[in-house]
């Protein structure tokens, strides 16, 4: 049943009202959490080509590393186990950039999405696909899902901090996306 709300905005110290019409549908129980770091040095990303796993909705495309919370975590344990795991390096500090929200089919997801260039250790192997380092610059010609263009382009921009909604049709195709 739609429904209307009201939200009141403050900025500068001036007070505004307006209206949002928002079309609710039932959401699903538990949307996923997940977090996506890209780790830096030299003016490079650290970048996870996805190519070994057999069932990946990301099969093939180039992304940051991370993964989805487990237990009671924090984004920001998660974010440190999962960075720990599939590159074996030790994160000392990262900045949170901004939430992303998909939504894919009947799928919700938040991904909490950070970056950073305080890490110390060895790179290893991962099990879900190959790391390399690659520059900024090249990062938009890799193979990449349409909305993370977008956010790695706020990245790039250095926004301070950012809400996304990116929507993909089920065949893996951006309808929408706006920031929030």
């Amino acid at each position: 049943m739609p429904r209307s709300d009201s939200l009141v905005l403050h900025a500068g110290g001036m007070r505004s009202v307006c209206t949002l019409n928002i079309h609710l549908k039932e959401a699903p129980v538990h949307p996923e959490l997940t977090t996506l770091c890209y780790l830096e040095k030299d003016d490079t990303y650290l970048m996870l080509h996805r190519v070994k796993k057999k069932e990946d909705i990301n099969k093939g495309k180039w992304i940051g590393v991370g993964g989805h919370l487990e237990g009671n975590e924090t984004p920001g344990e998660c974010l440190i186990r999962e960075v720990k795991e599939e590159t074996g390096l030790t994160l000392h500090s990262f900045r949170y950039r901004g939430i992303i929200t998909f939504v894919y089919g009947e799928i919700v997801e938040y991904m909490f999405l950070f970056t950073s260039a305080d890490f110390s250790g060895e790179l290893s192997d991962c099990d879900e696909g190959v790391l390399q380092w690659i520059p900024k610059n090249k990062v938009a010609d890799l193979e990449l899902w349409a909305g993370d263009r977008i956010f790695l382009k706020l990245l790039a921009d250095d926004e301070e901090f950012f809400s996304l909604k990116l929507v993909y049709d089920d065949q893996g195709n951006l309808i929408d996306s706006y920031r929030v």
